[in-house]
């Protein structure tokens, strides 16, 4: 089959392309510059030069291949007019979408608490204020197979692995600036999360099995905040502690310190699982906490 990864050199859209080009599909990668080309043929994919503001060559490329899936990082208003685009190019085509939304949009600002809510794929949620945009980008995809389009969501949650996750490095930059490992309140707020090689595996999945106008999760395990940086500062032999929002705000920047670290971000995933097939093989996020990657990038 030929796959075009749309984002190809970033940290989802790379395993993705990587592992799709590994199971012997034909794998096209998107990317902006040589350096970002000599990256996606090291993944054992074709390198595509294209910027998703040439929407015109990107919705060719899009009706050229078999299956698409769109792995790319944008503001949430320029994501929604290019996947809109991107589905109008191929109405009527039956051929694959997949676009990579995150748990983000059923997130709670909980100040550092713990949540009992969890949501399933398709249980019913308040969106976050700040996700809105996200939520209809999603529902355009799922509704789009009523235009035959096999468009699907897959919506991650926290994604780690091999020294890259944003989350753990936050815990370590905090280290940096002040010494302490730094959580919001009682740190007991987490977001659930996955392995990017579990993520990329799902996405081969709902490529060859998926069901079009489908919302996958892809659920691994859940870790608090607390425990995550309780284990940072274990790595680094200093104290952790919990802080307010304002403390927050300062480490992290207002945005980060309100979508993520104050707020809790719990899914499950039996669709994904029933439906697919999907069973995770990396299930301690705790494990990634010590890789070399975050001591050398924050210090």
């Amino acid at each position: 089959m030929k796959i075009l990864v749309i984002g190809a050199t970033g940290f989802v859209g790379s395993y993705a392309a990587q592992h799709l080009a590994v199971q012997g599909h034909e794998v096209l990668g998107t990317c902006r510059s040589a350096e970002g080309g000599v990256q996606v043929s090291a993944l054992g994919a074709t390198p595509v030069m294209v910027d998703l503001e040439q929407i015109d060559e990107i919705c060719t490329l899009v009706r050229e291949a078999d299956a698409t899936v769109y792995a790319a990082q944008l503001l949430l208003e320029p994501e929604h007019q290019t996947v809109t685009a991107m589905l109008d190019a191929l109405e009527g085509t039956g051929k694959t979408f997949l676009f990579t939304s995150g748990s983000g949009v059923v997130s709670q600002k909980t100040d550092g608490a713990w949540s009992e809510d969890t949501f399933a794929e398709d249980d019913p949620f308040v969106p976050s204020r700040w996700l809105v945009r996200r939520t209809e980008t999603e529902k355009a995809v799922r509704d789009a197979a009523s235009r035959n389009i096999r468009a699907m969501v897959v919506r991650p949650p926290m994604i780690w692995g091999n020294g890259r996750c944003g989350l753990i490095r936050a815990f370590h930059a905090s280290a940096v600036t002040d010494g302490v490992v730094s959580y919001v309140g009682s740190g007991l707020n987490l977001y659930s999360n996955v392995h990017v090689e579990d993520l990329a595996e799902l996405y081969r999945l709902a490529i060859e099995r998926g069901t079009a106008g489908a919302l996958y999760h892809c659920v691994a395990g859940e870790v608090s905040h607390r425990a995550l940086a309780e284990k940072v500062a274990a790595v680094r032999n200093i104290a952790s502690r919990g802080v307010d929002f304002a403390e927050a705000e300062r480490l992290w920047g207002r945005f980060f310190a309100l979508i993520i670290m104050s707020t809790c971000s719990r899914t499950r995933s039996p669709r994904a699982r029933t439906e697919l097939g999907w069973q995770p093989r990396h299930l301690d996020m705790l494990s990634d906490v010590g890789h070399p990657a975050y001591l050398e990038t924050a210090g």
